[in-house]
């Protein structure tokens, strides 16, 4: 019995000395504080009073690599180009994520070799109008056919460059994937 209670009594002071701040006299090391970084001149301007005219949506213009959607015809014209200076393509070489960029959106769509209705398994995520239906992928020829739950053809795509593909949507907009 009085084994245990000196057992207990260390346990104790064991406990509690690894409470305290110090240990042996020794103060714990503190990191050194981090000098500010330069912060450039700040400049300023007033704002138009509220309630002013302000520009149309149309009058500003398109984000910086993105290209304004043409009409259907410059579109075709456009694939034509690409189909007959694409390369051909293996399913392989397109497995994994890809960034899509369609009508000034951007998002992800990942291609996988799971079969599916419609070729292969794809899954979408973040985009909008008919890139977001995109569930199914397939090579044909030189062609990337996207398509959707159903096996209706979304998208046709050819190889542009190297790790970029261009073509239409179903619509007739532009649609690009890159890594």
């Amino acid at each position: 019995m009085k084994m245990k209670v000196i057992l207990a009594a260390a346990g104790v002071v064991l406990a509690v000395s690894g409470c305290q701040r110090t240990v042996g006299g020794f103060e714990p090391l503190q990191p050194a504080p981090l000098s500010p970084a330069p912060v450039g001149g700040v400049t300023s301007s007033q704002l138009p009073p509220a309630g002013a005219t302000q520009q149309s949506p149309s009058q500003f213009p398109s984000a910086p690599g993105a290209t304004a959607d043409s009409s259907p015809e410059d579109a075709a014209k456009k694939e034509t180009a690409l189909a007959a200076s694409a390369p051909t393509v293996t399913r392989e070489s397109l497995i994994g994520r890809w960034s899509v960029n369609s009508g000034g959106s951007r998002c992800d769509v990942f291609l996988a070799l799971t079969k599916w209705t419609g070729g292969y398994r794809a899954a979408s995520r973040g985009c909008v109008g008919d890139a977001a239906s995109v569930s199914a992928w397939d090579v044909q020829g030189k062609q990337v056919i996207l398509s959707d739950n159903n096996g209706n053809q979304v998208a046709r795509l050819y190889q542009s460059a190297n790790e970029r593909f261009d073509g239409s949507l179903s619509g007739g907009q532009s649609i690009s994937l890159s890594r």
